[in-house]
């Protein structure tokens, strides 16, 4: 194999054992460009940002190095299979290990020093992590339970998202699904907080959720959230241990194959489907959604021009969920402005970060009484 030449190998091999290993085989085709959807926003370089990475020549302070939403485009797309987002990942890791600091960064040192003491990223109160499950009565979870229901960060503490946890708490009940929550003892799963560079937090993180896991017995684990999804069940066997993972999407579809849930309302909505990338491109789930959505009678399925594994990134994956991102920057407005064009009464996702970054381009842009952005359990939740 060639070795790089570049007067700055010791940080060459710096990135390379950070996991940036394949930047030696990026031969500057420009590909990962043309797909990224940061440059349909604004000017940005994913190839001229690995080829500095190339030759030790990146400066990781700059704004560049923290732009990537580890959406997984410029990955699926490389003819080299460049994995760009281990390269960004290394270089946040090299920044992390230096210390950069600079006011792009300011909310995620915040978030960093609350998933330290707190567990999560918001600066809440550990105790009130299971708040929202006193209204439906969710128990916490005991090793003769069927499933650990993980809602995460968001449905457990912000106020929009906890619709979620509420929604699939009533559909589980409904099902008579044996289920139960860590409550307390649930901490954030780890993935942005390792996209953005901090390795050693994610490892903690990680460790105090699999300690947890199997003290309580658990097996089988469902999550709303695609980032949660893809980090137990890609990340978390790097620990050595394997726990069964099932998206709310998935679940659903078996249940409903089952015959635990039926489906007993109309719902007379024009619909389209937002494909969330930890879910879509990341994990290849695309189906399950779409079944769900079919089986409801009245609604009308419309597909968007950038869909399945085309679809376009909302922009908060990567840690972006924590970097504020100007109005005229967010891929968001553009996914709202299509599904407008559409005609689509309600936008659905299945994912708390696209929820995230699609209500606020939504409400920026003047669309509250136009079209709702939706979950896909909160729509379930209205048809049984």
């Amino acid at each position: 194999m060639m070795e790089i030449e570049s007067p700055f190998k010791e940080i060459v091999d710096e990135i390379q054992e950070l996991g940036g290993d394949a930047i030696k085989y990026c031969y500057q085709c420009g590909k990962c460009d043309t797909v990224c959807p940061w440059n349909k926003v604004t000017n940005f370089s994913m190839r001229k940002l690995i080829r500095e990475s190339t030759f030790g020549i990146t400066e990781i302070e700059l704004e560049e190095t923290w732009r990537c939403t580890t959406c997984g485009k410029c990955v699926d797309n490389c003819p080299r299979e460049v994995r760009q987002i281990d390269d960004v990942v290394a270089l946040r890791r090299m920044a992390t290990g230096y210390g950069v600091s600079n006011e792009l960064l300011k909310p995620v040192r915040s978030a960093t020093a609350s998933l330290s003491a707190e567990g999560n990223p918001f600066v809440q109160d550990r105790d009130k992590r299971a708040d929202w499950a006193k209204e439906p009565g969710v128990q916490l979870f005991t090793e003769e339970m069927d499933i650990l229901y993980f809602p995460g960060c968001l449905p457990s503490y912000d106020i929009r998202l906890k619709q979620l946890a509420l929604a699939t708490a009533t559909i589980l009940n409904k099902a008579g699904v044996n289920f139960g929550i860590l409550g307390v003892e649930e901490n954030c799963c780890g993935e942005s907080i390792r996209k953005v560079g901090n390795e050693d937090l994610f490892k903690r993180l990680a460790k105090d959720n699999i300690k947890t896991f199997i003290e309580k017995g658990v097996k089988r684990i469902l999550v709303n959230s695609p980032h949660c999804y893809h980090t137990f069940k890609n990340e978390y066997p790097e620990f050595n241990v394997h726990f069964e993972i099932v998206h709310i999407t998935q679940y659903l579809c078996e249940l409903i194959k089952e015959g635990r849930l039926e489906i007993s309302k109309e719902f007379a909505k024009k619909v389209t489907y937002h494909d969330p990338c930890y879910l879509g491109r990341h994990n290849n789930i695309y189906d399950e959604p779409r079944e769900l959505l079919k089986e409801i009678p009245g609604l009308e399925l419309i597909e968007m021009l950038e869909t399945r594994e085309n679809s376009l990134c909302c922009g908060m994956g990567g840690g972006r969920i924590w970097i504020d991102t100007d109005m005229e920057e967010r891929f968001s407005n553009i996914r709202i402005e299509e599904a407008v064009s559409l005609g689509a009464e309600i936008l659905v996702t299945a994912c708390p970060y696209c929820i995230v970054g699609l209500e606020e381009s939504r409400l920026g842009l003047g669309y509250e009484d136009v079209i709702q952005v939706k979950d896909i359990t909160e729509i379930l939740q209205e048809v049984i």
